[in-house]
């Protein structure tokens, strides 16, 4: 009933013309100016019309949120400043009189904390002879996604030898918005690879704009422990690659605090107990297998690690547990997110097993898996004390060799991410009863298809090997942009079960990612995932609309480049000038 009467009320004060505007929604229209990622509803009036955007153009945003308050300077800023034209000129009509001088924002709860399940809805109306636009939304957040797309519905205009630039916006559009899933991110790996940080702000920017709202930032690894802790400021001294090659305190609040000012919340990993090596050189009593090579005798059931950099806590060292304590207060007391990832992916057996005090342990009857519920069990409780819910590899619960029971890891405070086995896991995981976020490798994994990055391989040296499935790549092959767009990840679950999806990350693993090449690795394939979690991968009768995205995916990414992030291009520009042309079926 509410939204009925928002809309007569917003007919009943529009001159007529908006009478005759056709009822569309996202999922079936196609408008000569494009959102990213589209809209769950957006109607514009016929004949479709832009209005120029005033020299003094301005943003009211209501007092009381420094986050608002600064992302609307930032949007009224970017309007005026950005140079986007369209690779095809809209065909629109620009109408004459008054330009658009100002937005408004009108915001119902400025308080709403920026966490899990925050609302992030909006409606946005933009009068059709100019004069004013409005975002209406319950939180701060919500506005935030609507001054994103009130930004992509101007472009520039003219000049260029044909005339005098205008700078012009869509005008007697109405978009009512909001996202199916409350969990759409990004995980990057700073642990293999470290990025500076200013590469770090400019991919949550990204992220804000594609209206994702999680940085998973997959801190440490075997590799590096880049990160400065106060209570544990060796781990950096002796983990790091280098002095300048790590986070510092001032650094991480100044990405939390870049974030939230985008609407991105920032969600820390620490891995452990596997995934440690870069421990050892602090704590050496408290990391078994430390410094080995690998892979003994070539033979993979012997390894030591699934890659190179073998090493992982000992579960029966007190030191192991003093370091991990004051490692998770400090994480907790950096990042304020409610979540907390506790990694526990990837126990390799033969670490431990090479550790004289737990081989004993285990010839006394003890198990592997028995030593990771050692371990998570008082980890967990660490966690939930510094109310957060912790967030595991689903490893921990499904790896066949090494587990923990249910019962160390309670639903009510545990969230599982899945990565293995497709949409299968992802229904083992929510029959278990738990929530569940999904980064299948099959789909979502960004560093597949770029072949093995260890050297020496002799299956490059078979010329009868077929690599067009692989690449040479575990997970290959390359992840293409259409590929993570079609996922499903609710696919094969019931309605029930779907229910503790809360969303999914795509993976940017960085064993051959650094910084020269980490925004096209990135964008715009996350872009696809960020559509298909925000408003779904499908139209009104349940067809995938990856062909109808296609033009659409290119003017965005086009958009992003004009924005500084060097996104790939999906293809030819001879495409997008030719519609249809480069569809394989009509």
């Amino acid at each position: 009933m509410a939204t009925l009467l928002l809309r007569l009320l917003f007919l009943l004060g529009w001159p007529a013309i908006l009478l005759m505007a056709r009822a569309a929604t996202a999922a079936d229209a196609s408008f000569p100016v494009n959102v990213w990622p589209k809209p769950t509803s957006m109607s514009w009036a016929e004949p479709h019309a832009a209005v120029p955007v005033s020299p003094s153009f301005r943003i009211v945003a209501p007092s009381g949120n420094p986050y608002l308050s600064s992302a609307a300077e930032r949007y009224a800023k970017l309007l005026l400043t950005e140079r986007y034209r369209p690779v095809v000129r809209p065909a629109v009509n620009v109408t004459a009189g008054g330009a658009l001088a100002r937005l408004t924002l009108a915001v119902s709860d400025l308080a709403a904390p920026l966490q899990h399940g925050v609302d992030e809805s909006y409606t946005l109306e933009v009068h059709p002879t100019g004069g004013a636009a409005t975002v209406t939304a319950a939180t701060a957040w919500g506005a935030m996604r609507g001054l994103e797309t009130f930004s992509q519905l101007a472009w520039r205009a003219g000049g260029r030898g044909r005339g005098r630039d205008m700078l012009l916006v869509t005008a007697g559009v109405r978009v009512e918005d909001r996202p199916l899933y409350p969990h759409r991110g990004l995980m990057l790996d700073t642990g293999r690879t470290y990025f500076p940080v200013g590469d770090i702000l400019r991919t949550i920017d990204a992220m804000a704009a594609n209206k994702m709202n999680v940085f998973h930032w997959h801190i440490t690894d075997s590799q590096s422990f880049p990160i400065e802790l106060p209570s544990e400021p060796q781990l950096a001294e002796k983990g790091a690659y280098g002095e300048d090659m790590r986070y510092t305190v001032k650094d991480v609040k100044h990405i939390v605090e870049f974030a939230m000012s985008r609407g991105v919340r920032v969600l820390p990993e620490i891995d452990s107990p596997g995934h440690t090596a870069s421990w050892a050189g602090a704590y050496p009593e408290a990391v078994s297998c430390a410094g080995k090579f690998w892979l003994p005798g070539g033979d993979w059931n012997d390894r030591l690690a699934a890659e190179p950099g073998t090493g992982q806590l000992n579960p029966l060292s007190p030191k192991t547990y003093e370091v991990i304590t004051n490692v998770v207060n400090d994480l907790t007391s950096l990042f304020p997110d409610g979540f907390y990832h506790a990694g526990a992916d990837e126990i390799t057996p033969g670490c431990w097993h090479a550790d004289p005090t737990i081989q004993a342990d285990l010839d006394s009857g003890a198990t592997l898996s028995g030593l990771l519920e050692r371990y998570v069990s008082a980890v967990h409780p660490l966690v939930v004390s510094r109310n957060r819910t912790a967030v595991y590899w689903e490893d921990v619960l499904l790896d066949a060799a090494v587990n923990v029971s249910a019962s160390a890891i309670p639903p009510a405070t545990t969230i599982l991410q899945t990565w293995n086995n497709g949409p299968n896991n992802t229904k083992l995981i929510v029959q278990a009863g738990y929530r569940a976020i999904v980064s299948s490798a099959s789909f979502y994994y960004l560093d597949c298809g770029h072949g093995d990055f260890l050297g020496n391989d002799s299956t490059y040296d078979n010329p009868n090997s077929d690599f067009d499935t692989k690449g040479g790549s575990w997970c290959g092959p390359y992840k293409t942009w259409q590929r993570v767009y079609d996922y499903d990840i609710v696919y094969g679950l019931t309605a029930e079960e779907a229910q503790l999806v809360i969303g999914g990350e795509v993976a940017m693993w960085t064993e051959q990612v650094d910084a020269t090449v980490l925004d096209g690795r990135v964008w715009p394939r996350t872009s696809a995932m960020a559509e298909a979690l925000w408003s779904g991968n499908r139209d009104a009768a349940g067809r995938k609309r990856y062909a109808e995205a296609t033009d659409r995916l290119t003017d965005w990414r086009n958009r992003m480049v004009g924005r500084g992030v060097r996104a790939e291009p999906i293809q030819p520009l001879w495409c997008r000038t030719r519609p249809g042309m480069c569809n394989a079926v009509q």
